[in-house]
């Protein structure tokens, strides 16, 4: 079917150019759908890239975010925000943690967590700190961000990139040790639970155990980016308590805040008061509105019970999507179904950039990472239905793609 002509509003050219957008314009949302100007419903199995946890228009989130902007919207870290102390003291009671810098975005707070590493590093007399990264990690776009990420098709053409990064694949204890041995300078290992971008791939539960007791024996932070990963995705609060551990640092963005920008970095007694008054800040950090947006969407995560929701129709999306592509799972074409929760991708052969438009004109809303691997991250609110809806919607374009030549 040819994609429709898009109409205006599909269309900016007053605005920078730097994302490959598909001609389509979303108008409002209910649930788990959207339509867009034109009136066509989707299927959101993207959520605006995993952080309408709460899905479009919810009944108890919009209501109390209208209430706070007839309060008062922004105002500037010179005063205190009552609600930044409830949205702290909610994150470090459900993370073993000890307090929490908020910010507005996920880039902004792994660029802290690397300020935080290397303050560490500088307090402790080492000159030039270096911190551990991983292979296919994406951590941002800032140049420090850019830099720890593991992907040298986005860091083309911004360098010389910042330097005091040691990469290593994921998942490889003996490979992380060796690049380390005798290195003095080493102050903490950077990692995401599950790395989104690079393709929906897991930390081992052994491998966080054993990196654990790496950073504890060597006094290294570990710091796990849960962006992504984190806030309920996988049916835990955070992606790494599957494996029973606590971080010294964890940024967090997108879930958060439900939609409304709302960025944190929680930090553990090791990290707690790396940060003193004049070594960081934000302007719009943890203004009113981000904070309420924050509190009210963990509130309704735990009176909806969501977490228990991601893992059980997670597990169920995760069964129909192997059923329905048993024969190419069994043939090699799907090389893999990974994720937990409602955090999945389905890793393919062959480069499937194409299905992203191919879906939405089947009214379903997904992206494609990683050139193959097509990643699904819903609002946490969706049912077993929607779950078979997405299954339906999507494995046949998976099917027909992989019989096409290529």
């Amino acid at each position: 079917m040819p994609a429709a002509s898009p109409t205006p509003e599909a269309s900016s050219p007053h605005v920078m150019n730097t994302y490959s957008r598909l001609p389509i314009a979303l108008s409002h949302g209910q649930g788990c759908h959207v339509w867009d100007v034109n009136g066509k419903r989707y299927l959101d199995a993207l959520g605006g890239i995993a952080v309408n946890t709460l899905g479009h228009n919810h009944a108890k989130l919009v209501p109390a975010l209208q209430d706070q902007i007839s309060k008062i919207i922004h105002s500037c870290n010179y005063y205190h925000v009552p609600n930044q102390e409830i949205l702290a003291k909610m994150l470090v009671e459900r993370s073993g943690m000890s307090n929490v810098f908020f910010c507005s975005t996920g880039l902004e707070a792994n660029e802290a967590a690397l300020k935080l590493a290397r303050k560490f590093g500088h307090d402790k007399g080492i000159e030039r700190p270096e911190i551990v990264v991983y292979e296919k990690a994406f951590h941002g776009r800032s140049i420090a961000t850019l830099s720890a990420t593991g992907n040298p098709k986005i860091q083309a053409g911004f360098g010389p990139l910042v330097e005091g990064f040691i990469r290593v694949p994921i998942n490889d204890i003996e490979r992380l040790k060796r690049a380390t041995e005798g290195n003095p300078n080493v102050v903490a290992v950077f990692f995401e639970a599950i790395q989104g971008e690079g393709g929906i791939n897991p930390m081992h539960l052994d491998y966080l155990r054993e990196l654990r007791t790496l950073c504890d024996a060597r006094d290294w932070l570990m710091m796990i980016d849960e962006v992504q990963c984190g806030m309920g995705r996988t049916g835990k609060w955070f992606a790494h308590q599957w494996a029973g551990i606590v971080p010294d640092v964890m940024p967090l963005a997108k879930g958060l805040g439900s939609g409304v920008p709302v960025g944190a970095v929680v930090a553990g007694p090791k990290a707690a008061n790396i940060f003193q008054p004049g070594n960081h800040g934000t302007t719009f950090g943890g203004n009113p509105l981000a904070m309420r947006a924050g509190v009210e969407t963990i509130r309704i995560m735990e009176e909806d019970g969501l977490l228990a929701n991601a893992a059980t129709v997670g597990a169920h999306l995760k069964a129909g999507l192997q059923a329905a592509l048993a024969p190419e799972i069994a043939s090699g074409a799907v090389k893999e179904i990974r994720g937990q929760g409602l955090m999945l991708g389905i890793d393919l052969v062959k480069p499937c950039g194409a299905l992203t438009q191919q879906a939405a004109e089947a009214g379903l809303l997904i992206s494609v990472t990683a050139d193959t691997v097509v990643r699904l991250v819903p609002p946490l609110i969706l049912s077993r239905a929607e779950a078979d809806e997405i299954v339906a919607r999507l494995c046949p374009l998976i099917s027909a793609l992989l019989k096409e030549p290529s």
